[in-house]
């Protein structure tokens, strides 16, 4: 046993229809190391939308994999993941949030780069021996940079497959919340960010895990969605819950009246609205045929894109991402996306929608958030109650939504990258 590991992390017996988890994968310092070296250095990675920075000179600073980069777009029109990082003596060389500019300069020594990350200016460069040359001192790129119809991942594995391959059946359903609009989707101002003491993994799991919904959220399915004439009697959280490859899962509600206002209504809207959404629903049945069409609009769905990335197309589109800073701590970044023409009166809605359910104080994540950090302090029992059960629906033949076919999907993948029970997927050399 490898510093005091059990013989394996994940048991999943197919043949009897189990799935187990150990608990000391959220609770060991060890474990989460592996995960640093061998999950969040080697996968692609969201760093953000192209809508942030639509225009030359745009920036936004992030964390990625608890390293800060800028993402930015350059004079030259190109996106780019800058490290932000000095190639001098290692100081951050942007320290606001976001803005516009033409070049980064840092505030130590003062060396200079423009927005495509080249090095433009040196104080007292003559002091420099010819050997100092600064074409080779420029921001250091993340290793790979692609973006999927306008969401930006990066690689610290320079030997990764290509993006496209990567998100493999991941790409059908982004395909889902892109078509929504006719102009392009754009993330809406502002970011949610918020913690939790509980372990990164623990929020994958509750993310796409439709099982917890009515037990765990009983204010807003039987109180609050009650009072503004949904019919709750008539929502069915059951759906399908799909592998995707590579990790990635998605879990899929057909008819459920949250409501969007992309072409999907609910009462609380009011009867002058029901015409305006339906036109919206008519309009992509013409431009996509009926069956794309219904899955867009009368489809919600949640999707894991393998390891840290959830998209949520439920009362609104939600971008989230996070990363531990210890076992039991992570840091969580969300954002809304909607359709660039949307009209001012529908993106009210549609914040109101985001905010109300998914929101950090809204119905949901505070519930959440209380049921995860619980089971983070249950966990200090894991030397007498070492396995967690994810076996639900194992024996299904077509898994429900409220079945746990998608996080088995996550931890077999997980397994696979942390013990090297199988390589990770890399292009092939060129």
């Amino acid at each position: 046993m490898e510093n005091g590991a059990p013989e394996s992390w994940v048991i999943d017996n197919h043949k009897d229809g189990l799935f187990r988890v150990h608990r000391r994968t959220f609770t060991d310092p060890h474990v989460l190391a592996l995960e640093k070296e061998r999950v969040f250095a080697q996968c692609w990675l969201y760093a953000g939308h192209e809508s942030e920075i639509p225009n030359p000179g745009d920036f936004r600073t992030r964390q990625v994999a608890g390293r800060p980069v800028i993402l930015v777009r350059g004079t030259d029109g190109q996106v780019r993941v800058l490290l932000n990082t000095c190639t001098h003596r290692g100081a951050q060389v942007c320290r606001e949030k976001s803005g516009t500019t033409k070049t980064f300069q840092c505030a130590y020594h003062a060396w200079t780069y423009n927005n495509q990350g080249e090095l433009v200016g040196v104080p007292g460069e003559d002091a420099y021996s010819e050997a100092f040359d600064r074409r080779q001192l420029g921001l250091v790129t993340a290793p790979r940079t692609e973006s999927y119809r306008g969401f930006v991942f990066v690689s610290f594995n320079p030997a990764m497959e290509n993006l496209v391959s990567y998100l493999a059946g991941a790409r059908e359903y982004l395909d889902l919340v892109c078509d929504q609009s006719e102009n392009g989707m754009e993330i809406i101002s502002g970011t949610q960010l918020y913690s939790m003491r509980a372990n990164w993994k623990l929020l994958v799991e509750n993310s796409i895990d439709g099982y917890h919904a009515l037990p765990t959220h009983k204010r807003y399915f039987l109180e609050f969605l009650p009072d503004t004439g949904v019919e709750v009697q008539r929502m069915r959280i059951a759906g399908t819950a799909k592998s995707l490859g590579n990790g990635h899962a998605v879990i899929a509600n057909p008819e459920i009246p949250f409501g969007r206002p992309v072409a999907d209504w609910i009462p609380a809207w009011g009867e002058a609205k029901k015409a305006e959404i339906e036109a919206m629903y008519q309009k992509l049945i013409a431009r996509f045929g009926a069956e794309h069409a219904y899955n867009i609009a009368k489809v919600s769905r949640n999707l894991l894109i393998f390891p840290n990335l959830i998209i949520n197309d439920i009362m609104s589109v939600t971008v989230r991402t996070f990363f531990p800073l210890a076992p039991d701590y992570i840091e969580i970044s969300a954002w809304a996306l909607a359709p660039k023409e949307e009209s001012p009166e529908n993106r009210v809605l549609r914040l109101d929608n985001f905010l109300t359910f998914l929101g950090p104080g809204g119905f949901a994540t505070p519930d959440d958030v209380e049921m995860l950090e619980a089971c983070q302090r249950g966990y200090a029992n894991v030397r007498e109650v070492e396995w967690s059960d994810i076996s639900r629906g194992m024996t299904r033949q077509a898994p429900l939504a409220s079945d746990e076919l998608q996080m088995q999907v996550f931890w077999r993948r997980w397994n696979e990258l942390i013990t090297g029970s199988r390589p990770a997927r890399v292009r092939e050399a060129a």
